[in-house]
């Protein structure tokens, strides 16, 4: 513990505040190498002991010299450092190497200084006050937390037959579940992840769903856990099995609301145009792009729908792109951050139209919950208010209170049971649960619920493999996949934009911070097909304003100027982003892989393909408008990103596509009314349905879809 504590006061050194290890490195190392960064353990020992062989060879002695890496002058320790991080090889460290040995150790030491106090490495706070980072409002308080146990049933309490199984819990099947419940029918609402409570999602950075890609060894706290749940990626170098924490695996959370529960929760409309893409620009070579089989005013009703009863604040003013509204929303917008003066005044200068962004989050007292405290965590984490309007706080509780719903969770869907016929009639669950008392381990439960009717929320990708894992005599090769559409034209959202830099102070914290849009680039750009919204975006973390600023290169890694940097530029820093419309791609696609199967024995999917090559013109369109409109805000240094081809597909967070629907089964997986063709009983709920994704966030569409075809279901089933 000698070296390491030497080695990290250097890497972070005390000045008017205390060095790393004194801030809580102490705690936070030993634990992390013992825990999710085990892995790293034996680089870590390793590198510190010919840390020590190094310092006793500059001092002209042996192996037994003395001399430790803790004896030599800071002065000198720091010119061991700059000398191994120069990439070099050394003999006398065999097959170690030293500069990845020590960017371990930085990278560590990062995440405890700048992560948050609850994982020990940011003792009371004290980098956070450094840099003028607050979680909330100094005066705010949380509200008492819900600590009654979650509503769900037990595996043994299971019924064996309903009226219709729901899979998957987020947006879509959250929203069928309650359409369903509430139109007298008895549901069942299956969701692999567990029903975790706000405290069960506390603002982890390093757990957080958004989290740092660099964090690698941290399971996401809304899981998936990475034991157990490969998946494979296809690539130029051939196929590569990888687990949740690589982005090739397109993670999303797995927990009772899905990706609700730790989403930014912006709620745009897809405009007119977003489903005529097709017709609008032509199909480019190589694409799938296509119409819908319906447009904006017939989803007009169900946005709206989602708008009151899931609720949503902003403000409809200024936002033309859209077509017709009903109404506008039940709430205000959020407060808005420092950085919207600024950038008001920019687009001003530009002539460039700007709104509030609309959120699925309370600005004011809505549905029997609070209103947003403005906190500074929201993006990647829960909320502890419970302010963020997810599918687990609003519309499954009301499907709960019918009396006719049951939600069973840490159980997955492995494939939908036909009968002789090829119909649909029940759905095959696999979980686990704790052995009998005095045995170890864990039971392997399966068992099967039959229904009329099945409604599949489980993601585009999920979706898609249980579909493909449900092969009959009469489809071969998956449920509904007799034309090789299931899988297909997975698209989710590259992102363009760019960071700046400002003399003034632009981040002041107010959460979650997306406060002012842009919507003017989403269509009718000369030579791009779609485009984009552009906003600034969601308070970053500090951890991820330090990688940030690291790869812009305006702070080194390690030493005084990377926390200095960090201080003075941590509240001038800004970015304006926004996801680019992609082109959907037959190619980038989901089948089963061959051969790599997950805990339970059941195989997992093949990730193939990448974007389409004309979503390079929209995301130079996207990063040169972001610059132009922080040039003209004030930015004094501006970093454009994101105008590189991707290699693998970008389903993520905004996966959509493999499901989609059509008014043709040569093209398509489902009809208008997400019915799978030829099986009547089945409809996808979730953005498995989009044809287009969109070139804005695409929550809101998903859950004006799943009132549309849950409603159609209801009706099916009376």
């Amino acid at each position: 513990m000698v070296t390491l504590r030497a080695l990290v006061n250097r890497l972070i050194p005390a000045e008017d505040h205390p060095a790393g290890w004194e801030a809580g490195l102490d705690t936070f190392l030993p634990r992390i190498l013992a825990g999710d960064a085990r892995r790293l353990a034996p680089l870590v020992e390793t590198g510190l002991g010919l840390l020590d062989h190094e310092a006793c060879a500059r001092n002209a002695g042996g192996p037994s010299c003395g001399v430790r890496f803790a004896d030599l002058a800071p002065a000198e320790q720091d010119v061991v450092i700059e000398e191994l991080l120069d990439g070099e090889a050394r003999a006398e460290w065999g097959g170690t190497d030293p500069e990845e040995f020590l960017r371990t150790v930085i990278r560590l030491a990062a995440q405890g200084f700048w992560g948050d106090p609850g994982n020990g490495g940011n003792r009371e706070g004290l980098s956070w006050r450094l840099i003028g980072y607050r979680e909330r409002p100094g005066s705010a308080s949380w509200p008492e937390p819900d600590d009654a146990p979650p509503p769900t049933v037990d595996w043994d309490a299971v019924a064996g037959h309903y009226d219709a199984v729901v899979v998957g819990s987020g947006a879509g099947g959250g929203v069928a579940a309650c359409v369903l419940a509430e139109a007298g029918h008895r549901v069942l609402l299956v969701e692999r992840g567990e029903w975790l409570t706000p405290a069960g999602l506390r603002a982890d950075h390093l757990r957080g769903q958004r989290r740092v890609a660099v964090n690698g060894a941290y399971d996401a706290t809304a899981g998936p856990p990475a034991e157990g749940n490969p998946r494979v990626a296809a690539g130029l170098a051939g196929d590569e099995t990888v687990w949740p924490d690589d982005a090739r695996w397109n993670n999303n959370a797995m927990t009772v609301g899905g990706g609700t529960r730790v989403y930014g929760a912006q709620a745009w409309r897809f405009c007119p145009e977003d489903f005529r893409m097709a017709s609008l620009y032509g199909v480019p070579e190589g694409s799938g792009l296509a119409d819908w089989p319906l447009d904006y005013e017939e989803l007009a009703p169900y946005y709206d729908r989602a708008e009151w009863e899931i609720g949503v604040s902003g403000d409809p003013r200024g936002n033309a792109f859209a077509g017709e509204r009903a109404r506008g929303y039940p709430m205000p917008p959020v407060r808005p951050n420092a950085v919207a003066g600024p950038l008001a005044r920019g687009a001003g200068e530009l002539g460039l139209a700007t709104s509030p962004v609309p959120l699925l989050i309370n600005s004011t007292a809505y549905n029997g919950r609070g209103g947003c405290l403005n906190c500074a965590a929201c993006v990647g984490f829960g909320c502890p208010g419970d302010f963020k309007n997810d599918t687990r706080n609003t519309v499954i509780p009301r499907a709960l209170a019918t009396g006719r719903c049951d939600v069973l969770t840490g159980a997955r869907a492995e494939r939908l049971v036909t009968d002789s016929a090829g119909r649909a009639v029940a759905v095959a669950l696999v979980g686990r649960r704790p052995g009998p008392d005095g045995e170890r381990g864990e039971r392997v439960l399966r068992r099967e619920v039959r229904a009329r009717a099945f409604l599949l929320g489980a993601g585009a990708i999920e979706t898609a493999r249980l579909l493909l894992n449900s092969p009959s005599a009469r489809e071969p090769n998956g449920l509904g996949n007799n034309h090789d559409q299931v899988g297909r034209h997975l698209q989710g959202h590259g992102y363009a934009g760019a960071h700046a830099l400002f003399d003034e102070v632009v981040q002041d914290c107010v959460g979650p911070g997306p406060s002012i849009a842009c919507n003017d680039f989403r269509h009718h750009n000369p030579g791009v097909v779609g485009g984009g919204m552009l906003a600034n975006d969601f308070v970053p973390t500090p951890l991820q304003a330090y990688q940030t600023l690291l790869s812009l290169g305006q702070i080194p890694s390690w030493g005084s100027a990377a926390v200095r940097g960090l201080r003075e530029l941590y509240p001038r820093l800004a970015m304006v982003t926004g996801p680019v419309h992609e082109v959907p791609s037959p190619t980038s696609r989901v089948t089963l892989a061959t051969g790599v199967r997950d805990s339970f024995g059941i195989p997992v999917v093949r990730l193939a393909g990448r974007p389409h090559e004309a979503d390079l013109a929209a995301k130079r369109l996207l990063a040169e408008k972001a610059e132009s409109w922080l040039r003209a805000s004030g930015a004094r240094a501006v970093f454009p990103f994101g105008t590189v081809q991707a290699t693998h597909p970008s389903g993520g967070q905004h996966q959509a596509g493999t499901c989609r629907m059509g008014e043709d089964p040569a093209n398509s997986v489902t009809d208008s009314w997400g019915r799978v063709w030829g099986h009547a009983n089945v409809r996808v709920v979730d953005a498995s349905l989009h044809v287009t994704n969109g070139g804005v966030n695409p929550v809101l569409t998903i859950l004006a879809l799943a009132y549309r075809v849950a409603g159609r279901a209801a009706e099916e089933l009376a």
